[in-house]
Formats: C-alpha cells, sequence, structure tokens
C-alpha cells in the first residue's frame, strides 16, 4: 500500500464528486434507471466548463451510496461531507454552484454548515 495523499495535493486536487450509476436486478430503485449516467455526464460538463475536471475535481460513477430514489441519483461531494439524493441533470448546475461557486473558485473550502 502506498499513501499517495501528498501527490494528490501537490498536483492541485481539492474535492471529489462521487455520482451513483448504480443498476441491480432488483424490485428497489437504482440509480442508473433514475438518470444516473445523465447527472454524471452533467457534473463533468460543468467542471469542464470551469476547466477544473480532473485537474482540481474527480469525478468517479460509483455504485450503491445508500441513497436509493426513483427520483433522481445520489451524489456525494468529499471531502465537503456532503451527500445528495434525488438529483437530476437539471438539478446539477445549482448544486454545484452552491457547492463550488458559480466560477468553482469555491475549491478546496468545505463550507460552514
Amino acid at each position: 500500500m502506498r499513501d499517495r495523499t501528498d501527490e494528490v495535493r501537490e498536483h492541485g486536487f481539492t474535492d471529489h464528486v462521487l455520482v451513483c450509476t448504480n443498476s441491480r436486478e432488483s424490485d428497489y430503485a437504482d440509480c442508473a434507471e433514475a438518470d444516473g449516467t445523465a447527472v454524471y455526464d452533467a457534473v463533468t460538463s460543468w467542471l469542464r466548463d470551469r476547466g477544473v475536471f480532473w485537474s482540481r475535481v474527480h469525478v468517479v460513477e460509483t455504485s450503491c451510496l445508500g441513497l436509493c430514489s426513483t427520483e433522481g441519483a445520489a451524489v456525494a461531494i468529499h471531502p465537503r461531507n456532503r451527500w445528495y439524493s434525488d438529483v437530476r441533470p437539471d438539478d446539477v448546475p445549482a448544486l454545484l454552484a452552491d457547492e463550488f461557486g458559480p466560477d468553482a473558485s469555491n475549491l478546496g473550502v468545505r463550507p460552514n454548515r
């Protein structure tokens, strides 16, 4: 095992957005059927438009985050320890602007909530 924390920080990484795109054979809701992939695409697009995708903010498709809903996908933002459910693609701009600032200048900051 290698601890690469310092290396990641030196490269300017500040935040991590996890978007559930999990699909499962079950009677329970899953994010894949609740537009999880479209939410992921909206997150990456918003970050790219501000020039911070994969330079300051890493985005990852995940399996279940435990916030399943038919109303939208689950999203977690770390190290802010923020968790969202029912996220639709059209919610992404407001969600990320609230978390990171409209121009993504509020990265690496833990909000006082």
